[in-house]
């Protein structure tokens, strides 16, 4: 046989059973990899190990109960996007939902278990618009302007997200207006330190140079006082018992809770679709149109998460835009999100490693991943006024409201909106024009809540 027959029968065979059923060839990937990417992915969501549950706590859950519950939704979410989707992308909870459930709707006094219900109830209308196509043919309908540029949006939500974890963005406290952070602070350095790292392996095309530059500022932030050594590096997970079947189905149908579902509804399908496209894109899965094939797989599998995780106490279950991190790190396939749920499987006993990650650590990952994503603008036709102007409008409503689902919303309301003034309403596709109204009853509930 050949030396070129040779090398054009090795990548057919080279990861057995994982090759086939992850298609890593034909995807131009390996197993190495992919579970680098994995690991990627998972050290720059392992925050959410703490923080999740700490806001779910804020509205009276049990703290324990529910960091189990987290790493459940993750490792069951992440394996069901594994293998039925095929996708490089992590399910987990977000923060906005959870920020809704422990903060806002406790806020307004309503229970954590109507809450979950409410979370749930949201969840299934998503499955059900998933399982009618409804959400592939919204998707579909955004303009591919608002496409372009949807990866640049999302962008600055997570470099916001890395500056601010970092300590070198911080809010004013009376202005809510966003000021530099104290460079000199252990945290700062640290993040700074981990993001130089990031950027010189990189630019000398290193693998796995995010995963490294996590690991190294982790280790130097120990005798900074930033990374804290765990006393004990084995624990039992908690019992999930306290929040298990303690969802209120029953009693989150009421109609004062009408705009509570359809912010919880709204902002988490823009939210979904927005990661998806994004962190498809990065993992080079769109095509010309900036469409993703079998995209209805990963809407079914974060319906699912989204109206199954409630049922353990944990709201809010999807698509994480910390994938981004695997994908940058050259996560393609499944098996990336299955390297990463085994990293989450493995946190029900090393829980307190994972929390020994410092956010400082991981600051500079989310930091140089989002900054990335901007190059997508370039895409974008700048020179055409009523296609850039939505674009760049949407990535203002992101960072200004920092959330990336209601940025999207508003750059689709834009779109509308602006088409229409400049005379060229005939370019806004129907579905776009029905879509207009619950979008502007998305933004009427904003402003009263």
């Amino acid at each position: 046989m050949s030396e070129s027959s040779v090398k054009n029968v090795a990548p057919a065979t080279e990861g057995g059973w994982l090759e086939r059923r992850f298609q890593l060839r034909q995807r131009q990937t390996k197993v190495k990899t992919e579970c680098l990417a994995g690991i990627t992915g998972f050290l720059a969501a392992a925050y959410l190990l703490v923080v999740i549950p700490g806001l779910l706590a804020v509205g009276g859950m049990d703290k324990g109960a529910a960091t189990t519950g987290v790493i459940v939704v993750f490792v069951l979410g992440s394996l069901l996007m594994a293998f039925y989707a095929n996708l490089p992308f992590m399910v987990g909870p977000g923060i906005g939902g959870s920020v809704l459930v422990g903060i806002t709707l406790a806020g307004d006094g309503v229970t954590w278990p109507v809450a979950l219900g409410i979370a749930c109830w949201s969840g299934i209308l998503f499955f059900i618009m998933t399982v009618f196509g409804l959400r592939e043919i919204v998707t579909r309908s955004v303009p591919q302007s608002i496409k372009l540029g949807l990866t640049a949006s999302i962008g600055i939500f997570v470099a916001l997200l890395g500056f601010r974890n970092a300590g070198l963005v911080m809010a004013n406290a009376k202005t809510s207006a966003l000021g530099l952070g104290d460079f000199t602070a252990p945290g700062a350095l640290i993040a700074l330190l981990g993001l130089l790292v990031a950027i010189g392996l990189q630019a000398r095309k290193v693998p796995g140079a995010i995963l490294w530059a996590i690991l190294l500022a982790t280790v130097a932030g120990i005798p900074f006082g930033v990374t804290h050594l765990p006393e004990h590096w084995l624990s039992l997970p908690h019992s999930v018992a306290p929040l298990f079947g303690k969802v209120d189905l029953a009693g989150a149908i009421n109609i004062a809770f009408l705009p509570f579902l359809f912010i919880f509804f709204a902002s988490e399908f823009f939210s979904t679709m927005g990661t998806t496209l994004a962190v498809g894109g990065e993992a080079g899965l769109l095509d010309e149109h900036g469409n993703m094939k079998h995209i209805n797989r990963p809407f079914m599998v974060d319906s699912i998460a989204a109206a199954l995780g409630p049922v353990v106490g944990i709201p809010a279950a999807t698509a994480l835009i910390e994938s981004s991190a695997a994908a940058e790190a050259g996560g393609k396939t499944g098996l990336t999100a299955l390297a990463a749920a085994v990293m989450f499987l493995l946190m029900l006993l090393f829980t307190p490693v994972a929390l020994m990650i410092p956010k400082e650590a991981t600051a500079p990952a989310l930091i140089l991943i989002g900054l990335n994503m901007f190059s997508n603008l370039r895409k974008v036709d700048l020179g055409n006024f009523t296609d850039a102007l939505p674009v760049l409008m949407m990535v203002m409503i992101t960072l200004i409201s920092n959330s990336f689902g209601t940025g999207i919303a508003g750059g689709l309301l834009f779109y509308i909106i602006i088409k229409i003034v400049a005379g060229k309403g005939r370019e806004v596709p129907l579905g776009l024009y029905i879509l207009a109204v619950p979008l502007v009853y998305y933004f009427a509930t904003l402003v009263h809540h």
